[in-house]
């Protein structure tokens, strides 16, 4: 499939884009929604295509009725006629049953030899394999072939491995895109851009002058039906392993020597090596583990975990997770990064706060006993944005000549900054960066493998201990011995949601 077709405007060659689980919900709810809005930035190169994979038979009249009713349904705005009418002629559609190799002769009808194919498999890991022999049995693999893996990879490192092995023998790490949608956000994106463009972070970015780090997910929904899928994973697989632990690589990593791919994810993994083990040693010192009970959130009536539909009432699997994480290298000696993510808690926010040291010595105790730390706080959603609590003078004229400070925040809101554009969504940014083929904001098999030897270890010091995770009242913020992981050195969680700084 070579690329002799020429690249246009768009800066990259005219694709044919194979989505593998094109009626699945992922599909449904965030690929083609992105590929539309791609659409409507004139992002797509004119020459791609479209290509929905299903096991189900259907006319190509039904497959586009289809799509545009889940656009519809999915984006937060009317849909553009004129956008609709270019997206929908690029649109394609075959029916293969995905366990059957002999099936996949169907594709050479649909994609053209002659250009680079992008495969995204949106479907079951356990599907991998299938899909790359059925791909290799239909003769539409080259060097040319890309192909976007969605998480979860595995549910283990062992079983990482088994599935990593499927698609590397067909393909290389060159071509395959692991995807971890939170690398596709702004605010994600910016912190390369705000640690390594600015001076003021640059400089002073180390056990030096950071006192300690939370990076937090909180999610006010429950399982949402999911419930036998969820509860073979919990939280700690779910959104530990991938989402929270790449947070923390962005935050923590060295500068790489450029932006290309490989400079970044050499950084990102260096990290990753040197996180402190958890063990049976130290799991109850450094872990808190929560499952939620019913409660409020939001002032509506919810089930406990136990009581959602289909559970299993034996079930000790964690819906709360809350690590004191440590990097054992010379720029971060005694930072401890604290990590925190649950379901059914107060709101769904995701943020990274940095707590800069105090200052040695204070002249204004007239307003404050102790002065306040400087924070830092990374949004990632829902506002996505950036904002730095400083102390200032309060304005106006005293009779005692004192200096009376308050905090202020210095707020950079994305949404009011950037008013006249539209942040795009993640998978919007990722699907554009496979297109072009940087796999900057992807992640490579020895980071998926390192994380998951990590939180491996902190999932058997569990199983060991046969404790039961602490039972937390949904609508609130965890069980009470997460609270206790920061007080216990005199730090607690930053709430920005209820006001608790």
């Amino acid at each position: 499939m070579s690329t002799d077709t020429g690249v246009t405007s768009t800066g990259y060659e005219p694709i044919d884009f194979v989505l593998f689980g094109t009626l699945g919900d992922l599909a449904r709810r965030k690929l083609l929604p992105s590929l539309y809005q791609l659409e409507k930035a004139n992002l797509l190169n004119e020459g791609t295509k479209i290509i929905g994979v299903a096991r189900n038979e259907m006319s190509l009249a039904d497959y586009i009725s289809e799509v545009k009713s889940n656009i519809t349904k999915f984006l937060d705005e009317p849909l553009c006629k004129d956008t609709w009418k270019r997206f929908e002629v690029r649109l394609d559609c075959v029916q293969i049953d995905m366990k059957k190799a002999k099936d996949y002769s169907k594709l050479c009808e649909h994609v053209d030899v002659l250009r680079t194919m992008v495969c995204y498999f949106a479907t079951p890991p356990s599907l991998y394999g299938d899909i790359c022999q059925g791909m290799k049995a239909a003769n539409v693999i080259d060097d040319s072939v890309r192909v976007v893996l969605e998480k979860p990879i595995g549910h283990d490192l062992a079983s990482s491995k088994v599935i990593n092995e499927q698609v590397a023998e067909y393909f290389t790490e060159k071509q395959i895109y692991r995807i971890d949608h939170y690398l596709g956000k702004e605010t994600v994106l910016n912190l390369i851009a705000l640690r390594f463009a600015n001076s003021i972070f640059a400089t002073n970015w180390d056990h030096n002058c950071i006192d300690h780090v939370q990076i937090s997910v909180a999610e006010s929904v429950g399982i949402e039906g999911r419930w036998g899928y969820f509860d073979d994973a919990g939280q700690m697989r779910d959104m530990v392993q991938n989402h929270l632990l790449q947070i923390l690589t962005l935050v923590a990593m060295e500068p790489p020597t450029t932006l290309d791919a490989d400079s970044i994810r050499d950084e990102k993994l260096k990290v990753l090596k040197a996180l402190r083990p958890i063990n049976s040693a130290n799991v109850a010192e450094k872990t808190v583990r929560g499952q939620y009970v019913s409660g409020f959130v939001r002032g509506e009536e919810v089930p406990g975990y136990l009581e959602e539909p289909d559970a299993n009432q034996k079930s000790t699997t964690e819906t709360f997770v809350a690590i004191k994480a440590e990097i054992d290298n010379w720029r971060w000696a005694g930072v401890p990064f604290y990590l925190r993510t649950g379901k059914r808690l107060p709101n769904k926010t995701s943020e990274v706060v940095i707590y800069f040291k105090r200052q040695p010595h204070n002249l204004f105790s007239g307003s404050f006993n102790t002065l306040p730390q400087n924070k830092l706080v990374i949004r990632l959603q829902p506002d996505e944005g950036v904002e730095i609590t400083v102390m200032n003078k309060v304005p106006g004229l005293t009779s005692t000549g004192s200096m009376d400070l308050q905090k202020s925040k210095l707020n950079l809101s994305f949404s009011e900054e950037f008013e006249s554009k539209r942040i795009a969504d993640a998978y919007e940014k990722l699907l554009l960066e496979v297109m072009i083929g940087n796999q900057a904001l992807f992640v490579r098999r020895d980071e998926i493998e390192q994380a998951w030897h990590w939180v491996d270890s902190i999932r058997s010091a569990w199983d060991a201990s046969n404790e039961p995770p602490a039972s937390y009242q949904a609508g609130t913020w965890g069980p009470v011995s997460s609270i206790a992981l920061l007080a216990r050195e005199e730090r607690s969680w930053y709430e920005s949601r209820t006001k608790r700084k």
